[in-house]
């Protein structure tokens, strides 16, 4: 067996989960003896404990036990089979794709990779009917909750997936979100700059997904705390009990525009993670759910990106249909998707 190894992540290798990360380097490695690490307190990331499908970031130093020998080379068993009708909903659903990217209109209910609790129904398995004539199946470049739709992007090659993260690194994309949330923000366009942290506990509920708010003056002193900032501008009302609202994210957190716009008292319609279940509008910080005919789904879709394209280096912006349970809000609120600004923080920017 080797002895104990402090590896840098590389500038190429951040925003991915650390099992991934380490089965690349040491294919030898088994999912078991990862999560045998973490649980033992061997595995570390900058002297801290981890879990398997923690995502790591470039700089970061991680601490790897010694090593297994390495087992037999046995063959891969092939990939399963995509059936034919998650081939076509998956198809259906790219919204463009030239020889380098594949965007897709994510739909809601689809996650974008797997994990606990996700099954085995998600994007990054259904990427071989993706594939139209090339060789290797196109890679994830970033990710979206299971609830939330809209613009995915993927890369046929490595290379261009290690642009594109380096491009999602460097804040050089800009993505814009639609949500219907509850009541209407005051003021009507603003930046929300809470920290979050991950809850304590884990459990059949989801409940060591979900991020705690934390004040700005409090992330320094907060142990695990990542800053956040999400812009945000109310495009449209229905009087003071629901809005239509554009969400930039500045910053990538997880659940970060749930949380957000969670912690300033206005949870996004259907999230019952962070805004409850609550039918009644009891002014800020009622529960997300309108009631009526208004679907119970997360009212939250990835509406835009905008890219430099790793080849041509031309700008390309892409836009994304709501999906249908959004589209029915929208009419019954009276709301139009021509009526607004594609990017309503253009003249702030």
């Amino acid at each position: 067996m080797s002895g104990v190894q402090m590896i840098r992540v590389g500038a190429d290798e951040g925003d991915q989960r650390l099992d991934r990360w380490l089965k690349k380097r040491f294919p030898q490695l088994s999912q078991g003896a990862v999560e045998k690490w973490c649980r033992t307190g061997q595995l570390r990331v900058d002297g801290g404990r981890v879990k398997a499908g923690d995502r790591i970031e470039a700089g970061q130093e991680i601490r790897v036990p010694p090593l297994p020998e390495a087992a037999p080379v046995t063959p891969k068993p092939a990939a399963a089979r995509v059936a034919d009708s998650d081939a076509e909903m998956i198809q259906r659903a790219v919204l463009w794709r030239d020889e380098h990217i594949i965007a897709l209109n994510k739909p809601p209910g689809l996650p974008s990779q797997g994990g606990s609790g996700q099954g085995d129904r998600h994007v990054d398995g259904l990427t071989s009917a993706l594939m139209f004539g090339y060789k290797d199946r196109p890679k994830l470049v970033h990710r979206l909750d299971k609830d939330t739709s809209g613009v995915l992007l993927l890369a046929r090659t490595d290379r261009i997936a290690r642009a594109l993260s380096e491009a999602f690194r460097s804040r050089s994309t800009r993505k814009i979100y639609w949500a219907a949330v509850a009541g209407v923000p005051n003021p009507r366009m603003g930046t929300i700059r809470f920290g979050l942290v991950k809850a304590p506990g884990r459990g059949r509920g989801g409940e060591g997904e979900k991020m705690i708010a934390v004040h700005p003056r409090d992330i320094d002193k907060t142990e695990g705390a990542k800053r956040a900032t999400t812009d945000y501008a109310a495009l449209d009302a229905l009087g003071s009990r629901a809005s239509w609202c554009a969400l930039v994210p500045v910053t990538g957190r997880t659940h970060q525009l749930r949380a957000h716009m969670a912690e300033i008292g206005h949870p996004i319609v259907g999230d019952g993670k962070y805004g409850g279940s609550g039918q009644e509008n009891l002014g800020d910080g009622w529960g997300a759910q309108l009631g009526g005919d208004i679907s119970r789904k997360l009212h939250l879709h990835a509406r835009s990106i905008a890219f430099d394209h790793p080849i041509t280096k031309r700008r390309i912006t892409l836009t994304a249909p709501l999906p249908a349970h959004m589209q029915r809000t929208w009419a019954s609120l009276g709301w139009a998707e021509n009526d607004v600004p594609a990017d309503p923080f253009e003249d702030e920017t």
